[in-house]
Formats: structure tokens, sequence, C-alpha cells
């Protein structure tokens, strides 16, 4: 699903869309756990109209920091070792470009400077995917949560299986998604999603994680 593409759609406020780049060449965008919590602080600072340094901001909690208005509600979201993917909704004209600039921007300046390197860190702008159809924007969920299976078992969907037990195990340890704040209750980074922009899908945590089984037990989703 990642790849090079032109933008055939218009962003529109009230819509719903799959953001994602890479790493450019492919190159790894995050290599330290550091990495990581600089990029998931700054899918909250970064989705609202307040500008930020983030020197002012280190060190305070989620909540202690003013974003001003969110530019996006955000549903879902991942971290793979050379790339992201990001499940939104823009609820603010022009917000979802807004957000990715500031996010973009403010990760590869962070990323150039404490990695000693120069130049553009991702493969061109953002990739956006226009979500029409119910099914398609309920599917994103597996889809971006499941991503991680890939670091267990690269051919996984390739066979069409994988060991249950295993994969939901892995999923479950893995810190660099929102799937936890979807199964665990008070995690900090649930501060990140505005669920009620969003079809409830997942009453409760029960119907989440069988979900996400079903999916991985008769997995037929795009590579």
């Amino acid at each position: 699903m990642i790849g090079s593409m032109e933008r055939k759609h218009i962003l529109s406020e009230g819509e719903y869309y799959h953001l994602y780049n890479r790493g450019v060449e492919k190159r790894d965008i995050f290599l330290t756990q550091e990495d990581r919590k600089r990029f998931k602080r700054l899918l909250y600072v970064a989705n609202g109209t307040e500008s930020f340094i983030f020197r002012d901001i280190e060190g305070k909690s989620l909540k202690e920091i003013d974003r001003g208005e969110p530019l996006v509600a955000i549903a879902a979201w991942v971290l793979m070792p050379n790339h992201f993917h990001i499940l939104v909704k823009e609820i603010t004209e022009g917000g979802t470009a807004m957000f990715m600039r500031k996010l973009c921007t403010g990760y590869s300046s962070y990323f150039n400077k404490r990695h000693d390197r120069v130049g553009p860190l991702f493969q061109g702008r953002y990739k956006s995917q226009h979500v029409v159809s119910d099914n398609h924007l309920k599917y994103l969920f597996a889809y971006i949560h499941l991503n991680p299976l890939k670091l267990l078992d690269p051919s996984w969907k390739e066979r069409g299986n994988i060991n249950v037990t295993k994969a939901k195990k892995y999923i479950s340890a893995y810190e660099y998604s929102s799937h936890l704040s979807y199964v665990e209750a008070g995690r900090e980074e649930s501060i990140l999603l505005s669920k009620t922009e969003f079809p409830e899908y997942f009453s409760e945590k029960k119907d989440f994680e069988d979900f996400h089984t079903d999916f991985i037990s008769f997995s037929d989703m795009d590579t």
C-alpha cells in the first residue's frame, strides 16, 4: 500500500483519510526509543492551531500542553521502522495539511540533529488515501494495528496464516501504535485519539480484540 502516488483528491473538512509516509530510499526513520517517543509527542502537539517550540514543552505531560484547537481527529496510528500510518478525520478546514506539515517538519528537524545528518528524511510529501466507504474505514483499524506483525513474520500475509497466539501476544506488547489505547485504560497517549469523531465500531474492549483476532486468523490484507 505504501508507494509513490500523486494526490488525486482534495483534502476536505469532515472527510476521513489514511495518511502515511516512509523514509527516503526506504531508510529507517525510527532508530531509537527516544525517536519513537518524540514522534508520539509530536502526534499530539502538531495537531493543534498553536505553534510550539519543543524545548518549551519538554518534560510536560501531554495534558499540560496547550496546543490550541485540534486540526484533525485521530483514530489509529502505528510507527514502523521505516514508515508510519495515521487514520484521521479532518475537523478544521486545511487541518490535515497543516498537521502533517508540522508533524513531518518537526520530526525531520529533530531526527537530523539527533543523528547528525542532513537532507530530506521522508520520501517526498506524505501520501493520503481518501476513505469513502464504511467497510474501508473499519478495515483500516486492522490494517494499521496489525502492521507490526510484519516484524514478527514478514511473509505471514502472503502465506495467509500466522500463529494466532503469538501474533496476539506480539501486538499486545507493541508500544508504538494506538492498539494499546483501545485495550488498556489510563494510557497517556490515549489523549492522541478522538474516537467520538469516528463510527462506534467497538463499543467494548472485547469487540475491538475480537475484530483484530478475526483479521489475524483469516487475513487477506493488502501488502
